[in-house]
């Protein structure tokens, strides 16, 4: 069977449309669905519980198992967003991630866009992993990791991920935090296809925390991660045809900008010089050559040398998190 992708044309107004609703202000005027709107529960069942008028959900990890959900349309191109509050105390082995991904469909050659959140020992501050991956290249990480400036456990923090067809933005609580560009040396390795979104908690003893050394310890469980404020907005497509089925409006041409602002891009530099502790770009164990689309900068190379070496989950990660279904398997930010 040969799978016909979509016209890219039709998602073009969108595009624009995207990435000026992100510079200026964005998330105030798009719909926050319920759960029924826009979601089917993946795994986990009455591990996952939803609440407020059916607009927030809470995912478990206890020893039976995690949880998770995916939407119940896929897209090519959009705004993903949530606000998202992480269990508290000991989370060492914790993995709760939002991401987009495609695996269901092209089991060989998917492509992926994630936010991972790692857990730790007690004292010991969440991070946060991004990575992308594109017609199925996970043989080559993308990950970042970062510190945060406050205690994602405390309270609701917004998640963003933004996809068009040349640009791919994460943002914490509409702080850009960073911008990965489609280059023509990557090749088929940008994503492209389209994809649905997850949500998911799970249990990554063996890779998250200090590379494996600290685990999920369950006399801690459960462990709860709440999610709200759930924004699905982009170009819908056929799962059969693969062609576009519709593309959410958000403003007039007129009304279009350049995708970041300066003031937001100052943030992200600021933000990278003061949270982030790994790139890919700079991991000479992994790379023995930077891969073609890292700018490699001589001062964050040098910067980062001093955090310790990253373990990753490798081929036990993913698609779908299909092994975490069971235990084995704002002021400061002005400163940013």
């Amino acid at each position: 069977m040969v799978m016909k992708l979509p016209y890219l044309g039709s998602s073009l107004f969108l595009v624009l449309a995207l990435v000026s609703v992100v510079a200026s202000g964005f998330e105030k005027g798009l719909p926050i669905l319920s759960f029924d709107e826009g979601y089917n529960q993946l795994f986990g069942d009455d591990n996952l519980a939803i609440h407020g008028d059916g607009k927030a959900v809470h995912l478990t990890l206890n020893e039976r198992t995690g949880s998770g959900f995916v939407s119940q349309e896929l897209y090519l191109h959009g705004y993903f967003s949530a606000s998202i509050k992480l269990p508290a105390d000991y989370t060492a082995g914790v993995v709760v991630a939002f991401y987009m991904s495609n695996g269901d469909i092209f089991e060989k050659n998917h492509d992926e866009i994630d936010f991972e959140f790692l857990g730790n020992i007690r004292g010991k501050d969440w991070r946060i992993q991004t990575n992308v991956y594109g017609n199925g290249s996970t043989s080559l990480g993308r990950e970042e990791r970062y510190n945060l400036w406050f205690d994602p456990a405390d309270d609701f923090h917004q998640y963003t991920i933004l996809w068009t067809d040349s640009h791919i933005m994460f943002y914490v609580d509409n702080i850009p935090i960073r911008e990965f560009k489609r280059t023509a040396a990557m090749g088929g390795d940008f994503p492209s296809k389209p994809m649905s979104l997850y949500a998911t908690i799970w249990d990554g003893s063996d890779w998250a925390t200090n590379g494996g050394k600290y685990r999920v310890n369950y006399k801690y469980a459960p462990y709860v991660a709440e999610f709200s404020d759930l924004i699905l907005h982009g170009c819908t497509v056929d799962p059969l045809e693969f062609s576009s089925k519709r593309c959410d409006d958000i403003q007039s041409p007129e009304q279009l900008k350049t995708r970041i602002t300066p003031s937001q891009r100052s943030k992200m530099h600021s933000f990278r010089r003061k949270h982030m502790t790994y790139s890919y770009c700079y991991d000479q164990t992994r790379y023995k050559a930077p891969p073609p689309e890292c700018m490699v900068n001589p001062q964050e190379a040098e910067r980062l040398k001093k955090f310790d070496p990253v373990t990753f989950g490798g081929g036990r990660r993913r698609h779908g998190k299909q092994h975490h279904r069971s235990r084995a398997n704002r002021s400061e930010a002005d400163s940013i």
